[in-house]
């Protein structure tokens, strides 16, 4: 490593391996090689004269990239494909005449990104389905445990653990859905000319619209695409872009609300996410246990939140038929989105996989608000055994003042139910006061909730991705 220069933290501290390949040089020129190999092959098909020696010499050569020579070329040229090309035509001297014949320089740059949005989509999908798949038997596992439920952060009805987070599930369910749906629409540029008329492949086909037409769907189908862009000009339109940068926004939203509720229940001791053995947690304070991965996921999603708004300003800008301001800006843009989706993935299912929770924590905290919440239930079943409801709350009234006053002033524990049990007004159901504040009486449909959700919509998800889910890798995180 050169630490004279500027590293990217996105590859140099975080990134998975497979996403950054994605990104990186060689993935992306040999991707124009192979777009060139294709456009020779198909051109061959509908009969131009490229010969099968010509065509087998490019083969030989499709990741061989000499990039020094490829970088000395750009300081002559001052152009990035074109110095490939020759590099490239170096290596095979009787497949020079024909590479890149007809097209443009948007023919390799325009394509190959579409393609590495598409793969970083499908990789991004993997590491979804994992997330999903730890999350779901977390949420199966803690789908009945009471916890302290928090509007405005501020106590709250009962829920349970597992349906808190499946509210997280059903986010990222929704974001794979996106996800999925975008792996399908993705268009492919293709064969489009100069100015996306086509007027070269015109000419090479002496007029023949019908061949033009042919090369374009060919080329997309050795590619692997279905779906080609309608019209371009000399670039796919750029709200391709915002769209893709708008889903992995969307992961971004998840994870970050996740992470952020994961780090406020830190703070409450009731969960924690992994901590090494001989992890630091601060380097003054020794005792400290931060939640340092969950912080990461928050830090990272703020940045890739802020990134569609660039790809939209992209797009809003992009002048008739091209303009290269676009150029430099998606050199950065696209990539880093990518990564910066894929690490968060990385973290959360590294988070998922070892997330502890404290039980006994999470008991005292609702049985500190609990006698607040449970004197509705109190009151109607004394009322039931023949008390007066509004005596009844006069003397809930004054015993929760006389509680909450001892909380407040004395930092004393919280006395409300052994004020009621002992008070006669409530003497008729006293024997039924256990059996009352069960905390399991107060999660309404809960867990039901949780297994219909997992049912009916989680669980049939996983199974039909059961071979793409098996094959997932997370990768490693280091804090």
């Amino acid at each position: 490593m050169n630490n004279d220069v500027y590293q990217n933290p996105l590859t140099d501290r975080y990134a998975g391996k497979e996403m950054s390949y994605l990104w990186s040089p060689q993935f992306k020129h040999s991707t124009w090689r192979r777009l060139w190999l294709m456009l020779a092959k198909c051109e061959q098909k509908l009969g131009l004269a490229i010969t099968d020696s010509q065509i087998a010499a490019m083969e030989q050569h499709l990741d061989d990239i000499d990039f020094d020579k490829v970088a000395a070329k750009e300081r002559e040229l001052r152009h990035d494909v074109m110095s490939h090309i020759h590099v490239f035509g170096e290596l095979c001297p009787e497949a020079m005449p024909i590479i890149h014949l007809g097209a443009t320089s948007c023919f390799v740059t325009d394509n190959t990104e579409l393609i590495q949005m598409r793969e970083g989509l499908k990789i991004i999908r993997g590491k979804l389905l994992r997330l999903m798949s730890q999350l779901a038997a977390f949420c199966d596992a803690n789908k009945a445990l009471p916890t302290l439920g928090f509007t405005h952060f501020q106590p709250a009805q009962l829920t349970t653990v597992g349906k808190r987070f499946s509210l997280y599930l059903q986010d990222f369910l929704l974001d794979f859905e996106r996800v999925e749906e975008e792996i399908e629409r993705i268009p492919f540029r293709s064969v489009k000319g100069t100015t996306g008329t086509q007027a070269s492949f015109l000419e090479l086909f002496d007029g023949d619209h019908a061949k033009c037409r042919q090369l374009e769907r060919d080329v997309a189908a050795g590619m692997g695409f279905s779906n080609v862009i309608a019209v371009s000009g000399q670039t796919y339109t750029r709200k391709i872009d915002y769209f893709v940068l708008s889903i992995l926004s969307g992961i971004a939203q998840s994870a970050s609300k996740m992470a952020t509720d994961i780090r406020l229940l830190a703070n409450l001791k009731e969960v924690e996410e992994p901590f090494g053995k001989k992890q630091i947690g601060s380097s003054a304070m020794a005792y400290k246990r931060n939640p340092m991965r969950s912080e990461r996921v928050c830090s990272l999603s703020r940045y890739l939140m802020s990134l569609p708004a660039n790809a939209a300003m992209t797009e809003a800008t992009q002048w008739f038929e091209r303009t290269l301001d676009d150029s430099a800006n998606r050199r950065i843009v696209l990539a880093e989105s990518f990564l910066a989706a894929d690490i968060i993935l990385s973290l959360l299912i590294n988070i998922t996989d070892g997330l502890q929770l404290w039980p006994k924590v999470i008991a005292r905290r609702i049985q500190s608000e609990l006698p607040f919440m449970a004197t509705e239930n109190l009151l109607m079943a004394a009322v039931k055994k023949g008390g007066d409801r509004q005596a009844l709350h006069e003397v809930i009234r004054t015993h929760s003042m006389a509680a909450a006053r001892r909380v407040k002033e004395e930092g004393a524990d919280n006395d409300l139910l052994d004020r009621l049990r002992n008070d006669p007004a409530f003497a008729c159901i006293r024997d039924e006061f256990d059996s009352l504040l069960d905390p399991s009486t107060f999660i309404g449909r809960a867990p039901q909730q949780v297994e219909e959700f997992l049912a009916e919509r989680v669980r049939p998800v996983l199974d039909q991705y059961r071979a793409e889910l098996d094959a997932a890798t997370a990768d490693a995180v280091n804090v």
